[in-house]
């Protein structure tokens, strides 16, 4: 006998007396069944999701869309502040880590401190700023090695089986030749996102509400795409989160099936 679709997010969280945004502060360890994705064939090609990690917000809403349209993506992982008051790579996210890890994600580094590579400083350093105008170093070889490194250690001591990609993701996907050639010594590859790809989390819900997010990107992605999103972003005022699953479902039902980045990146 043929089952009944699941009822829609809205109704879930209706059901449950939870506001949508809510379900990002839900337990860390809370995991929904997975179901079976609507077309598993792959007939107008496959998309890697990333996610940056973000305001973390919306973290376990998205984590259990992902769950249910058994999505795989890469996590590219930095020790940024949350939603919650502390840093998402912090003790009170171990928990929502391992899951991911134990659901299948790859994960990768968007560096640790998650500041920008405003310029080159000859021709073996780099500086790195903070982006509130908070300061700025300059990083040599091992210095940049360290900020690279630093997540995927972190990550290690969360969930030692964690499959973790020679990857990284400057923030802002601001980089300079110095970084660039830097990291790849280091053993890291950089991995930005294609043109179709940027889903626009960041960008003011005012001028573009989710309604318009979704459907751009369901008109305009292709075959092969890089999409790039967050576990939530804080100057967004109207959650993206909430239409992730929209997005996920209407991208399987135009034929697409999801993958994590090849090692060697897209």
């Amino acid at each position: 006998m043929t089952k009944p679709p699941p009822p829609g997010r809205r109704t879930l969280l209706r059901l449950a007396g939870l506001a949508p945004w809510a379900m990002a502060t839900r337990g860390a360890h809370a995991q929904a069944p997975l179901a079976r994705p609507a077309l598993p064939q792959c007939r107008a090609g496959t998309l890697h999701l990333t996610i940056d990690t973000g305001w973390g917000r919306e973290a376990e809403m998205i984590a259990a869309a992902l769950q249910r349209r058994e999505v795989r993506a890469t996590l590219f992982l930095a020790n940024e502040p949350t939603a919650r008051g502390d840093t998402s790579l912090g003790p009170a996210w171990a928990g929502f880590w391992r899951a991911r890890a134990a659901e299948g994600h790859a994960f990768a580094s968007h560096t640790w401190r998650h500041w920008y590579f405003t310029g080159d400083v000859g021709h073996d350093r780099v500086r790195y700023a903070n982006r509130r105008g908070k300061g700025d170093e300059v990083l040599d070889a091992a210095a940049l090695r360290a900020e690279l490194s630093r997540p995927i250690e972190a990550l290690r001591a969360i969930a030692p089986e964690a499959r973790v990609l020679p990857l990284w993701r400057a923030p802002g996907g601001r980089t300079t030749p110095n970084a660039l050639r830097l990291a790849a010594a280091a053993g890291f590859h950089h991995q930005g996102w294609s043109a179709n790809g940027f889903l626009g989390d960041e960008l003011n819900s005012t001028t573009y509400p989710n309604d318009r997010l979704l459907a751009q990107a369901l008109a305009r992605v292709r075959d092969g795409e890089v999409l790039l999103m967050h576990w939530g972003v804080r100057s967004r005022r109207e959650p993206f989160g909430l239409v992730v699953e929209d997005l996920l479902a209407g991208l399987q039902a135009k034929g697409y099936c999801f993958a994590p980045l090849p090692a060697q990146g897209a």
